[in-house]
């Protein structure tokens, strides 16, 4: 218990020198190499005991006649989390072995940061030796499973992946392959495998440039995405979406010259009659903030606002791979948000498919004014047994959480209790925010119109949140705000996470949920 309650300022205190610095590199001689290299883990010194290593390291040590554990004396590795050294040529399959901290043996779930930071501490690891041997050019690299297969998959798969889709061919990164080393859990691997790549491709989605990701070539992205995978994709186009009178979502998308697109996406994993979950993600290409113009600093961050539709995408990749037992389907509106002479103009007033009026009095927040219709038209043509919309809404939950969680809001407590215990599994956790009446009446107690697109006062994640349970009557529902977590990783970057680069967050935690709905039995 003593281990547990000082773990966590000890996990910091590791975590930011591994931001600063990569791993130390250690030549044992200059002989022929490989491009193979090896991941392995060691467990952090505790009192005067040597630090131990995994089961797979203790054996690769015996391979070498114990000269690993030498080396780990000579160079004073410890253990602590994300520390180590690349150990080169000192086997002839391997040009490079990486020995990494993987912290505190034994350490499980920490009630107070509601992280399982056995699991996370592997990741880390795993992540860090990876990203190390990579950088040395390996093109082929084992992991040691640490005890955890999935997680290691998981932080390994994450961090070797770059954007580099607009490098010319020859500065093009090559990513090495991935393989497991010493384990029998190849079903957890493989796991880990389906779900770190599906980040990836929300983190590819979003970091495209906004000329390279318009709503049609999302679209098409889409298409390309999931229908190899058995996924039903519709594609709805301008003219549809007027006859079905989305004028909320048009109202926003008409200051654009780019046309916008609405995909209605669906995955049948038990009985067809059986309700699905539905998720809604907005999917706003760029968002400028139109009339109401967003400052130009850091504006290129807002390519992102389509990050949200990004991560629902890649979680209906993996839920497919994983054949995961339940009907999901999704509505994702996609368009941009453009000043013009087409654009809404701040107080402009229009009719929901509900038959309720919105006053859009700020177009930069356009978030909920471009997810209203959608939310609506999930709701009646699927009759889900619940909903789900996730996007990039306040600025309010990035002020109030940063990077470390998205804010999650429900009128729902066994669904919040769900993806609490999701996010504490998967590393990408999520926090409940208040769904009060008190801001129920700031974007309700309007005399010229139903509801206000910003309500009154500053709690701006709140207020939107309000709005958008105004949308949903009956059903429980969740909306997730990842405005601080789905976007630009600028502080407390997460370790197998790429610095300054789009996060495709929280696919994992999306997939993970899905898993306990589909599966309750199975913990």
């Amino acid at each position: 218990m003593n281990h547990m309650r000082s773990s966590p300022a000890r996990s910091a205190l590791c975590l930011r020198r591994v931001a600063q610095k990569l791993i130390r590199r250690y030549s044992c001689n200059e002989g022929a190499s490989s491009g193979k290299g090896l991941v392995l883990g060691i467990y952090q010194q505790e009192g005067d005991k040597e630090p131990k290593f995994t089961t797979a390291a203790e054996k690769f040590n015996d391979r070498l006649g114990g000269k690993l554990r030498q080396l780990v004396c000579e160079t004073q590795i410890d253990g602590r989390l994300g520390l180590g050294r690349v150990f080169n040529n000192i086997d002839p399959e391997f040009s490079g072995v990486a020995v990494v901290g993987v912290g505190i043996e034994g350490i499980g779930f920490n009630e107070l940061e509601m992280l399982d930071e056995g699991m996370e501490n592997v990741r880390v690891a795993a992540g860090i030796g990876a990203r190390s041997l990579a950088d040395e050019g390996c093109s082929q690299i084992s992991v040691d499973a640490m005890d955890y297969a999935e997680q290691a998959a998981e932080g390994s798969t994450l961090a070797v992946w770059k954007f580099g889709d607009n490098l010319s061919k020859k500065n093009r990164p090559v990513f090495p392959r991935l393989d497991m080393w010493d384990s029998g859990d190849m079903d957890g691997w493989t796991r880990g495998i389906f779900k770190a790549e599906s980040q990836n491709l929300a983190r590819r989605l979003s970091d495209a440039p906004a000329n390279c990701m318009t709503p049609t070539m999302f679209a098409q992205a889409t298409v390309d995405a999931l229908c190899p995978c058995g996924i039903t994709v519709e594609v709805r186009t301008m003219d549809w979406i007027e006859m079905q009178r989305m004028h909320a979502f048009l109202m926003i998308a008409k200051g654009s010259c780019e046309p916008p697109v609405l995909l209605e996406i669906s995955y049948c994993g038990t009985a067809p009659e059986d309700k699905p979950v539905l998720f809604v993600g907005k999917g706003i290409t760029f968002n400028s903030g139109g009339i109401n113009l967003r400052p130009c600093k850091m504006m290129h961050e807002y390519r992102a606002s389509m990050s949200g539709a990004a991560a629902v995408i890649a979680m209906m990749r993996c839920v497919a791979a994983l054949s995961l037992p339940i009907n999901v389907t999704c509505v994702i509106p996609l368009c941009e948000n453009m000043p013009s002479g087409m654009s809404a103009k701040p107080g402009d007033v229009v009719t929901l498919l509900n038959a309720r009026s919105m006053a859009i009095r700020d177009v930069d927040k356009a978030g909920v004014v471009v997810l209203a219709d959608p939310l609506l038209y999930g709701q009646t043509t699927y009759k889900p047994r619940l909903v789900v919309d996730i996007g990039t809404i306040g600025v309010g939950v990035k002020n109030a959480y940063g990077g470390g969680a998205s804010g999650i809001f429900s009128n729902s407590h066994y669904i919040w209790k769900q993806f609490q215990r999701a996010g504490s599994l998967t590393g990408d956790r999520v926090w409940r925010m208040p769904l009060w009446q008190y801001y129920k009446r700031q974007v309700t107690d309007e005399l010229g119109y139903d509801l206000s697109n910003d309500g009154r006062g500053e709690a701006s994640s709140c207020l939107a949140a309000a709005i958008l349970h105004e949308l949903v009557p009956c059903a429980d529902w969740a909306h997730i705000d990842t405005r601080g977590t789905g976007m630009l990783s600028m502080y407390g970057i997460i370790p197998y996470l790429t610095a300054r680069t789009m996060t495709g967050r929280p696919t994992r935690t999306l997939v993970q949920f899905l898993y306990q709905m589909a599966c309750p039995e199975l913990k």
